[in-house]
């Protein structure tokens, strides 16, 4: 199904914003067909956007055409225009709720759409869903011949539907048995991007899909764990708020720099904050879909001889979006600048090698906890 400039931004937005939906899919490459266009990943924000929009100087409003004859002149790769609606849902989600069903979906290697995910007492789990089960349809189109990112933003609604309280129908089966024909009502979810749990021999792994509001407080609660070693996988992290990435990095750094960007001809350092733990041995898992904010989170830690990364190179987003608001309400997201890491890399278009390479087929996360046991562990 080929996607149009404005069905392109929305899906990208998704790929950041809604990672846990997507997680299925994402941990395993397989966000649909081979044969699907490319997907654009989200634009991070810079730390400025958390405070409110700054207004578009000329004070001007452009259809969508213009905006992308805009961006295209330009050849800004990663702007992106959003209605005035658009970016309000774009901005719940960095605010770490979106609407939806409670499931998730992945597509195994024989192309079938099966949930992965459940989200507990969601709509999708009081109707009886579970994980296993296989989705048929999606309103009264075959999942299977669906990107599963296109299945995803059904799933949130298009148009007046992305909004709570809507309906969606989805027709699913359980193995071979009978195919159930029902109607969800969405609600208003979290998006859980962290999750922490305690492995063998007191190492604690943390899990970190995507950087929005309030990740950097659940990253330092989840430290509060008794541990031995931290394992930070930022696997098919998609970035997110850079304010985000610089705390998560201040949990794990006593201060000092986490990297730069130009900002308005200048250039803005990101400084992570004082205090936090510089002792812990930790490794820092990454692959192919660790993205932008994450890739500088990462960037900052080898640096600073404060992680050893494990893993394969990262995607190679190395630049930063700022939103401004146009007079009809409307917002435009342009480039304003590139990462720097703390060393002065920029990863724009190479990416981040790990220290420790995980070879074609080896378990990374094996591999990551043989790294962290050559470290040695704190008492």
């Amino acid at each position: 199904m080929l996607q149009t400039p404005r069905r392109a931004r929305q899906v990208a937005a998704l790929s950041l914003v809604f990672g846990a939906v997507l997680l299925a899919g994402a941990a395993t490459g397989a966000w649909g067909d081979p044969s699907d266009p490319p997907r654009r990943p989200s634009a991070d924000h810079a730390p400025a956007a958390s405070a409110g929009l700054p207004a578009d100087p000329s004070g001007r409003a452009l259809s969508e055409q213009q905006a992308e004859h805009l961006l295209a002149a330009g050849g800004d790769r990663w702007g992106a225009y959003y209605t005035a609606q658009e970016y309000a849902e774009f901005s719940q989600g960095l605010d770490g709720r979106y609407p939806g069903v409670g499931l998730s979906v992945g597509r195994g290697e024989d192309g079938v759409t099966e949930v992965s995910q459940v989200v507990p007492a969601g709509p999708a789990a009081r109707a009886g869903i579970a994980p296993g089960d296989r989705l048929l349809r999606i309103g009264p189109d075959q999942a299977d011949r669906l990107p599963v990112t296109e299945v995803v933003a059904r799933l949130r609604g298009q148009g007046d539907e992305r909004r709570a309280g809507s309906e969606v129908t989805l027709a699913v089966r359980r193995g071979d048995g009978e195919v159930r024909e029902l109607r969800l009502q969405r609600v208003l979810l979290d998006s859980r991007q962290v999750t922490a749990e305690h492995l063998d021999h007191g190492v604690l792994r943390i899990t970190v899909r995507a950087f929005t509001s309030g990740v950097a407080d659940q990253v330092r609660a989840a430290l509060r764990a008794p541990h031995t070693g931290v394992v930070l996988d930022l696997r098919g992290n998609s970035g997110g708020l850079v304010d985000e990435a610089v705390g998560t990095a201040g949990s794990f750094l006593d201060g000092g720099a986490v990297g730069s960007y130009q900002e308005r001809g200048g250039t803005r350092e990101l400084t992570a904050p004082p205090g936090g733990d510089a002792r812990t041995p930790l490794v820092v898992l990454v692959d192919g879909g660790t993205m932008s904010a994450a890739e500088l989170l990462a960037g900052a830690l080898q640096d600073r001889s404060r992680a050893v990364v494990v893993g394969s190179r990262t995607f190679g987003k190395g630049t930063v979006q700022q939103p401004s608001r146009l007079a009809d309400g409307a917002v435009l997201e342009m480039t304003v600048g590139r990462y720097h890491t703390p060393a002065g890399r920029s990863l724009d278009g190479t990416g981040l090698n790990p220290d420790v390479p995980a070879t074609a087929g080896e378990d990374a996360d094996a591999l990551a906890l043989r790294v962290l046991a050559g470290l040695g562990t704190r008492s």
